[in-house]
């Protein structure tokens, strides 16, 4: 990692104020260092070296800086007028910074900003924050932005103007600087080393059923070994502890086959040991004990290695140490002698096992090495029999509704092969596969399944959450991040220009196809457009317009002739609504290139509960979701959705509307906060029609405040302290207040840019005492870990969705 992106480094706000005399000195000390670090032998710096220095996208902010901090004209900064230009940024006030930033935004040096002057300078802001909009989406922020400051409207912004207008948006003007310049200031001194979170009180109390069991385990495991241990006492230290080994090792050997039976997993989820058992984490546990395994067989064999070397140097041994460890006729073992032989086998075997099940193996385009050296879990057993006399009485029970569960998940998912008829190519390089749902398959929001599609590879099978609601009858949803081979292979295939087995007529096989589907007696239908428009959705996208099956209950009037409700107008807006006439019920994206119609043979296996399934028994929940980990909360946004409408009732007469105040009997909700984090803004586009829509039914239920609040982040973009966004976030805000909507997403919700600050969230969480606040969470396991840890802190449970 380079200098400029040392995460260790604060921000420049953090040396805001006064320093001491010492503290002054050391900074000076750093600049001075960091400076002749990126100067060259003339001890002065260029433009480009400033550019680089700074770590800017776009060049307009780095050649103002540098225009302004190159007092002398000369075309090069040195290092007195770097200080000087620092001293103003970090020791200065309020009013210092905002007379800099004026004449950033002050491109000719008029003492005045005019509308073309702000248009410039909000342009390089949204090339900063890699947010891209329409130009007549940049004219409508520039005109927001500068009638709101130019109070005399004398066609110009003026200095005061400009710093009345920073004041309606508290602490920005304190705050001001410029991100992404670690290099402006001294690493921070080394922190107190914080108490280990496995010390605190409110660790112990969010993970005492994983904690309980973990003791249990150590305990059983303990009182194994003793007895084994104590009944061999005779025999000598080696033999006993190669027993106690071999006796934990059955249990060991029969456990960790219960920790994969999903399906018993699934339904123990429904029950109230759901409360007690760690059922989330039945994958760390299997991981657990297969280390567990590991080392208590490196110890069962040395104790025995050590017993056999014994043996052989005994006088009245007949048999020499090779004979012992690997032949038969010592007799050793219950069937013919076997157990030295099959010892060395299983080892080898487990060794094996355990090399190629390692990350790098299986997220390495290797998974056929980790999938095809799992399956020796079956010979393993079977050398087990051969060689622990009792090792079957442990695998009895556990190893028969293991192939029970084996056999019905083969049947069920080889029973008939279904088809995708509709894939869809999204941004960053998401496909969205449709398979059509077969009879019996029920599902709970958020389950999971496993999916193999023979062209692909005969014989991987790859967990990936269902994204439809249960109430959608005819498809289901998947969208596959491409982040692996296979998924890289699934989004190829389909991205070129014949996929492999797509329909050659697939309009006539389409309608015929939906002609052939009951519509839900209960449900009626409409969909949801959000495209390219001058006002926008993810505004500035041209070659994808999503649609989002809604449901409205029995009974209720449709909105217009066909029941559309459009958000936007787009150039495919007729088309569009044909296709919705001609299909019903579809949900899709429509692209001439990233929409196909197939017929491509699959199979699944499933449905498989996931922790999400927790969240209609819970009172307050916080769903969030970091880019593609959406998806569970997006067949969950769904059915909530559903579920409302469901109790929602309309007066035929006068169209007044009420809801049912009874609620589903699984569904204890009283609020749900739900929290999408997308790098970028393209990603938005995944579901944002669906949140549009869920948007639309909160403005419909009148109740004391929303039941469902959507909180949206883009970590590209820059915040409002920094002087290369604050323009640009202003005008968004403004935007957004006048047109009802944002102009990012098209949502009523404003997109908060950077990351958020999960101290303030949670914090507004707990105040506003809905009932048992928790979170579930889905996406990357280094945000898993900060999310947990502020759990603890606010005592908040905690759940991730892991496969």
């Amino acid at each position: 990692m380079s200098m400029l992106e040392d995460p260790a480094q604060p921000d420049l706000e953090s040396c805001r104020g006064t320093m001491s005399t010492e503290e002054d000195a050391k900074w000076l000390q750093w600049v001075t260092h960091q400076f002749e670090t990126i100067a060259g032998k003339d001890r002065e710096i260029n433009l480009q070296q400033f550019k680089t220095a700074l770590n800017v996208k776009e060049s307009f902010f780095a050649e103002r800086f540098f225009t302004l901090f190159d007092t002398d004209g000369s075309g090069t900064i040195t290092l007195q007028e770097l200080l000087e230009a620092l001293t103003l940024l970090i020791h200065g006030n309020p009013m210092d910074k905002l007379k800099f930033l004026f004449q950033v935004y002050d491109v000719d040096g008029s003492g005045s900003i005019d509308a073309d002057e702000l248009r410039t300078v909000l342009r390089s802001c949204m090339r900063e924050s890699a947010i891209s909009l329409p130009d007549e989406k940049l004219d409508q922020l520039t005109l927001a932005l500068f009638e709101s400051a130019d109070k005399d409207c004398n066609g110009a912004i003026t200095f005061d103007e400009l710093r009345d207008e920073l004041q309606r948006f508290p602490g920005v003007m304190e705050n001001l600087t410029i991100s992404a310049a670690h290099w402006l200031t001294p690493p921070a001194a080394p922190r107190r080393p914080r108490r280990p979170r496995a010390l605190t009180w409110a660790y112990w109390h969010n993970h005492r059923s994983h904690l309980l069991c973990l003791a249990a385990f150590a305990g059983l495991h303990l009182l194994l070994f003793a007895l084994a241990a104590s009944e061999h006492r005779a025999r000598g230290a080696s033999v006993m502890v190669a027993k106690g080994c071999g006796q934990c090792l059955n249990l060991d050997g029969s456990f960790i086959a219960v920790l994969m039976l999903r399906r018993c997993l699934t339904w123990l989820r429904a029950t109230w040991l759901a409360q007690v058992l760690p059922l989330d984490q039945n994958i760390q546990f299997h991981q657990f004990v297969g280390y567990v395994v590991i080392v208590l067989s490196l110890v069962h064999t040395v104790a025995h290695i050590v017993n056999f070397a014994l043996q052989a140097q005994a006088e009245a041994s007949p048999f020499q140490f090779w004979e012992l460890l690997l032949t038969t006729r010592p007799g050793i073992g219950w069937i013919h002698g076997l157990a030295s032989p099959t010892g060395v086998a299983l080892l080898l075997l487990l060794l094996l096992m355990f090399a190629c099940s390692s990350s790098c193996i299986r997220r390495s385009g290797h998974f056929e090495v980790f999938y095809w050296t799992h399956l020796s879990y079956l010979p393993m057993w079977i050398l087990l029999i051969l060689h622990g006399p009792n090792f079957w009485k442990w695998l009895l029970v556990p190893g028969t509704l293991f192939f029970l569960e084996k056999i019905i998940g083969l049947a069920v998912s080889r029973m008939a092969a279904l088809c995708i008829v509709e894939v869809n190519l999204l941004p960053s390089k998401v496909t969205h596969l449709l398979i059509k749902r077969p009879p019996l398959f029920h599902y709970r929001p958020g389950d999971y399944l496993y999916l193999n599609i023979p062209t692909i590879a005969r014989y991987e099978w790859h967990p990936f959450t269902i994204s439809s609601a249960p109430e959608q009858k005819d498809t289901i949803w998947l969208h596959i991040r491409s982040e692996g081979q296979w998924t890289n292979r699934l989004y190829e295939s389909f991205k070129t220009s014949c996929p492999m087995d797509c329909d050659p007529k697939p309009l006539s096989r389409s309608l015929k196809m939906r002609r052939s589907q009951r519509r839900p007696e209960s449900l009626e239908h409409q969909h949801i457009h959000s495209g390219t428009s001058v006002q926008g959705a993810v505004a500035y996208s041209k070659d994808v317009t999503v649609e989002l099956t809604s449901y409205r209950p029995k009974g209720t009037p449709q909105q217009g002739d066909q029941g559309l409700v459009s958000t936007a107008v787009t150039k495919e807006g007729a088309q569009a609504q044909w296709r919705a006439i001609a299909e019903p019920g579809q949900v899709s994206e429509k692209s001439s290139e990233n929409h196909l119609f197939c017929n491509i043979k699959c199979y699944i296996d499933g449905p498989y509960g996931t922790p999400t399934r927790r969240i209609f028994a819970s009172e307050h929940a916080v769903l969030i979701g970091a880019g593609i980990g959406i998806t569970p909360f997006a067949s969950i946004l769904q059915s909530i959705m559903y579920r409302h409408q469901k109790r929602k009732n309309i007066c035929p007469s006068c169209q007044h509307s009420w809801m049912d105040s009874a609620q589903d009997e699984d569904m204890k909700l009283h609020k749900v906060d739900f929290m999408w984090i997308n790098r970028d803004q393209r990603s938005f586009e995944w579901f944002v029609s669906l949140l549009t829509k869920l948007e639309m039914d909160q403005a419909e239920i009148s109740q004391e405040g929303p039941f469902l609040e959507l909180h949206m982040y883009m970590t590209s973009a820059l915040g409002k302290n920094d002087m290369k966004a604050i323009g640009l976030q202003m005008a968004l805000d403004l935007l957004a207040k006048k047109e009802k909507k944002d102009s990012i997403t098209g949502l009523q919700t404003r997109t908060q840019p950077g990351r958020p600050d999960w101290n303030k969230v949670f914090q507004k969480v707990a105040a506003e005492k809905k009932g048992k606040v928790q979170v579930f969470f889905c996406g990357s396991p280094a945000l898993a870990k900060v999310l947990k840890g502020h759990c603890e802190q606010f005592g908040f449970k905690f759940f991730q969705e892991n496969f």
